[in-house]
């Protein structure tokens, strides 16, 4: 019988390329891949570990699929991800509903590990994460055909006092040019016309590799790859933002001027406990270059609040300073004490209660600034991806560049018959705190 696998993935957009890999790779086995978890005799869960709540729902998870194994055809349930890297002798011991358990440099043998399972050997393959991409593996996309993720580097040396990323994924590693546009150009040919760029650190992109910062060339040899019409950018380390990259999403008219640039807080004493590049003069003066040089860039920042220290003085601050810049897209984070970060070890840690509760503020803060900012692109023209119909309303659902798949906003469209994956005119008529509406550009 032919083994049907489920691949479930939680977390990141980064582990998200690591799922389609496995995907590939259980498929050119032979085995049949399914949508539904109750049809699998193989699960494989990709796990995350960032924060305790990702932790929290990787268990959860794993321990919800086990129950198949009494009720449905489930033979093998198989573990991989950053918790795997991170606690693989935990989750044998304590958890012996898994059948086997793989590393985030190790996901490649996914198909040895599910031989091995199959057979009761429970296998556990966690080296060093040093995978890097630069093989060539079969991929099949988890994503709608005309959308992709492309990995452009792995692992992280920024060394956060929060982050335990560099424990779990390693350090930092570029791919090459070559393996990055071979690769876009094989998801090109498969009709992807919007290609986004992701890593822990994407503005250092080529720096080992190269000994120079290669992200700006990168992104103007992907968007001339045939058949690709919107390169996008993620997390992008303010650190290393330079003149000659903000040039490239002013200029290169595929490139989508959008800035997903994470700042983590606003104010100097948290920003150096983070161990954070420059201080807030520094954001400020970045933040006005971009807006000044990439005329209706939409800019995404993700924060930190309730980290170590953080005063009532220092969440006012940062309320003031969200006033003042006035994101685009933002995002919030309860700080989360993570085993063996330098951060854990720091006083004054911020109770689970205020940290909450500074949180809802920032984002009621930031609906009415999201607001604001829409209302500003009524009566624009702006290119919309289009990426479902909504029958019931007789409305297209798409994203415009400036919305990033899953995470931003969206523009409902009427007006015209379209088809999905096309990417139409529309000028926007309407605004909501978060979305946009309009009609088609004949």
């Amino acid at each position: 019988m032919t083994e049907k696998v489920k691949v479930v993935t939680l977390g990141c957009e980064k582990n998200l390329v690591d799922s389609e890999i496995m995907s590939g790779l259980v498929h050119e086995r032979g085995y049949s891949l399914v949508n539904e978890k109750e049809e699998a005799t193989i699960i494989i869960v990709n796990t995350c570990g960032f924060i305790d709540a990702a932790k929290e729902e990787s268990v959860n998870t794993i321990l919800d699929l086990a129950e198949l194994k009494q009720t449905a055809n489930l033979k093998a349930l198989i573990v991989s991800g950053c918790l795997t890297q991170r606690y693989k002798e935990e989750l044998m011991k304590e958890m012996p509903e898994i059948d086997g358990i793989v590393g985030t440099g190790d996901f490649h043998n996914i198909n040895d590990i599910i031989d091995q399972a199959l057979v009761g050997r429970k296998p556990v393959m966690v080296g060093n994460p040093v995978f890097n991409y630069e093989q060539k593996l079969p991929r099949r996309m988890a994503t709608p055909r005309y959308t992709a993720y492309v990995k452009i580097a792995e692992g992280c040396d920024n060394a956060c006092t929060f982050c335990s990323i560099p424990i779990m994924r390693g350090k930092f590693r570029s791919r090459s040019v070559e393996s990055i546009l071979d690769e876009v150009a094989q998801l090109a040919s498969q009709g992807v016309r919007e290609i986004s760029l992701i890593a822990q650190d994407s503005t250092n992109y080529g720096t080992d590799l190269y000994d120079t910062f290669m992200l700006p060339e990168l992104m103007n040899r992907v968007s001339a790859v045939p058949g690709i019409e919107w390169v996008r950018l993620h997390y992008a380390y303010p650190g290393f933002f330079t003149d000659e990259l903000i040039d490239v999403i002013a200029n290169n008219p595929k490139v989508c001027k959008y800035i997903d640039m994470p700042l983590q807080h606003s104010e100097d004493s948290i920003l150096k406990r983070m161990r954070r590049p420059g201080r807030q003069r520094d954001a400020r003066e970045l933040i006005r270059k971009i807006r000044d040089r990439i005329p209706g860039v939409s800019l995404r920042t993700s924060l930190i609040v309730g980290f170590p220290g953080e005063t009532e003085e220092d969440f006012e601050n940062l309320k003031s300073f969200i006033r003042d810049v006035k994101f685009d897209r933002l995002g919030v984070f309860t700080y989360s004490k993570e085993e063996d970060t330098p951060a854990s070890r720091l006083p004054d840690q911020v109770p689970d209660e205020v940290k909450e509760y500074r949180s809802n503020v920032l984002m009621e803060l930031q609906r009415e600034i999201a607001n604001e900012r829409n209302g500003e692109r009524i009566g624009q023209v702006l290119d919309v991806l289009i990426e479902k119909y909504d029958g019931r309303n007789d409305v297209y659902v798409g994203r415009s560049q400036y919305d990033a798949p899953e995470i931003d906003g969206e523009v409902f469209v009427g007006g015209g018959q379209l088809k999905i994956g096309e990417i139409a005119k529309v000028r926007i008529t309407h605004s909501f705190e978060f979305d946009l509406s309009g009609e088609v550009v004949a």
